[in-house]
């Protein structure tokens, strides 16, 4: 007789169990294609996050859809799918905002009067829903209206199809722009009408200043995305394994202009790697 999945009640609920089996061929294929550490403590957590896509295909267990998920369709059309659900999209306007005041008030003085440059390439890695990257360019904008040649373009990336989908669109409830200046706001938002009431729109001059686009950071070969004056990549290298985060953070390295800078988040660092980067000021530092 084939064993019935078990199934708990939870907050009204029924609550589909993965098993060890299944849990380690998920968390294994994960880590290698994703670089996304699922360790055992995080076994609910993945569980709880795939509730949906289960009950989506309508799969009555984590052995058919982890069948399913490895069939030619499901590498075709669920990974992706998959990798959304699991992927952590946690992201703010002004988040860190230290960061933004060091460009602002002495990083990007200082870098263009180093290299004599006036238009700068950044990179956003692991953008999410964009709001990291529309943050930059309100940022540079700024910068800009005091500096007549300035220019720029911000490269936006992101393994997740439905976040990079939001933030092309750069439509967001009020309440996620509340970090936003309030003289920003009235330069590079609009209010929503009708059915967008109660959410705000990025204006067109600041989407045309980003390119947004899939990219996965445990590819191998980087040089394809080109150069960069700046990277910020913050909170995502806490969710790879320390020899991922160091064959990141080289790549980050070679793609970096001298005096280039890279932004880290409050809990990542590079102590220990060696790389040609100098510790400036709390998760910033300088290409040397």
């Amino acid at each position: 007789m084939m064993a019935t999945p078990e199934i708990k009640k939870q907050d009204n609920l029924s609550t589909i169990i993965i098993e060890e089996k299944e849990y380690h061929r998920l968390s294994g294929y994960i880590l290698s294609q994703f670089g996304i550490k699922l360790p055992p403590s995080k076994k609910t957590l993945l569980q709880s996050r795939l509730q949906k896509r289960l009950k989506a295909l309508q799969h009555d267990s984590f052995r058919e859809y982890v069948d399913y998920v490895f069939s030619s369709k499901g590498l075709q059309e669920e990974v992706a799918l998959m990798i959304d659900a699991v992927s952590t999209n946690v992201t703010d306007f002004f988040r860190e905002p230290v960061h933004f005041d060091f460009l602002l008030n002495q990083g990007l003085q200082t870098y263009l009067d180093l290299n004599g440059k006036n238009k700068l390439s950044i990179w956003s890695a692991g953008c999410s829903s964009g709001e990291e990257p529309y943050t930059l360019a309100m940022v540079l904008k700024e910068y800009a209206a005091t500096k007549n040649d300035f220019d720029f373009n911000i490269l936006a990336t992101d393994i997740s199809d439905s976040m990079l989908q939001n933030a092309m669109i750069g439509i967001y409830p009020n309440d996620k722009a509340e970090m936003i200046p309030y003289d920003f706001k009235k330069k590079y938002l609009l209010r929503g009408k009708n059915t967008h009431e109660h959410k705000v729109k990025v204006s067109l001059e600041l989407r045309n200043k980003i390119e947004f686009r899939k990219y996965n950071l445990l590819s191998t070969d980087y040089s394809q995305l080109g150069k960069f004056d700046i990277i910020f990549c913050r909170n995502v290298l806490i969710y790879f394994e320390r020899e991922v985060q160091y064959r990141i953070l080289k790549q980050f390295s070679s793609l970096l202009n001298k005096g280039g800078y890279l932004f880290l988040g409050h809990s990542e660092s590079i102590t220990g790697y060696s790389l040609p980067l100098q510790h400036i000021r709390s998760t910033i530092f300088l290409k040397k």
